[in-house]
């Protein structure tokens, strides 16, 4: 029997998919963060109508590093449109959503896509709310109760049994994201790829990451419409537009 291959040993198998809007302040420092990981074989960074200066300090990054396929588009259109415009362009094994803030750990990468290496799952979402002895930042208490009734009535809708259907940190086999086409243009990307990938009966695991959440001081964007949004979503995706 051959040895286990350590998590440094496993080849480049990862395209990050990045939306980027209006982070001058911490996208130098997530970009290479992401591009320490062994595992990261292409990082696709979707700039969507920054106007902080965010833009001027991605293209020396990518000039650097030819990992980097970097794509702007001139008009802020949202989060959900800029991922979908990286996921098409992702041409490694797993697909990863990353965002362009320091709340979530690129060093997580490794568990996320665990499951997918083993052969056992097609998609894994990772969950802040089943992370046992790994950090979290305390924040906003009404943000936790939100995100419990979107993942709640998400998995009345699907018969998923998810923890955390709002977390940005999903991985996909590329062959199964790449067939979903993404319809909305903001934060409503959650709730619909939720019901699209559960209607391909995929294989879906979690794993529970860590979580440095951010005040809206220190630019945090998603507020109280989109969960209203959100929830429009659940409905219109699961019941309606299939």
């Amino acid at each position: 029997m051959s040895a286990m291959k350590s998590n440094d040993d496993i080849e480049p198998c990862i395209s990050v998919v990045m939306p980027v809007y209006n982070e001058a302040v911490t996208v130098t420092e997530i970009v290479e963060l992401v591009l320490a990981q062994s595992h990261v074989g292409q990082l696709v960074i979707v700039d969507d109508g920054s106007q902080d200066g965010t833009w001027d300090q991605l293209q020396p990054l990518a000039q650097s590093d030819s990992r980097i396929k970097l794509i702007r588009q001139g008009v802020n259109q949202g989060k959900g449109a800029a991922l979908r415009t990286g996921i098409a362009h992702a041409t490694s094994e797993i697909v990863i959503i990353q965002d362009a803030d320091l709340e979530y750990d690129p060093k997580e990468y490794s568990r996320l896509i665990a499951p997918i290496l083993s052969g056992k799952a097609d998609v894994v979402y990772g969950s802040r709310f089943c992370s046992g002895a790994d950090p979290r930042r305390v924040l906003y208490y009404w943000h936790s109760v939100g995100n419990n009734l979107l993942t709640i009535c998400s998995n009345m809708a699907t018969n998923l049994n998810l923890t955390d259907m709002e977390t940005c940190y999903k991985a996909f086999r590329r062959e199964v994201i790449q067939k979903v086409r993404v319809k909305e243009n903001r934060f409503g990307f959650e709730p619909e790829i939720t019901a699209k990938i559960a209607r391909t009966k995929a294989r879906i695991f979690e794993v529970g990451i860590s979580y440095s959440g951010r005040t809206y001081a220190e630019g945090k964007k998603i507020g109280w419409r989109d969960g209203f949004r959100a929830l429009w979503c659940i409905w219109k995706y699961n019941f309606w537009d299939r």
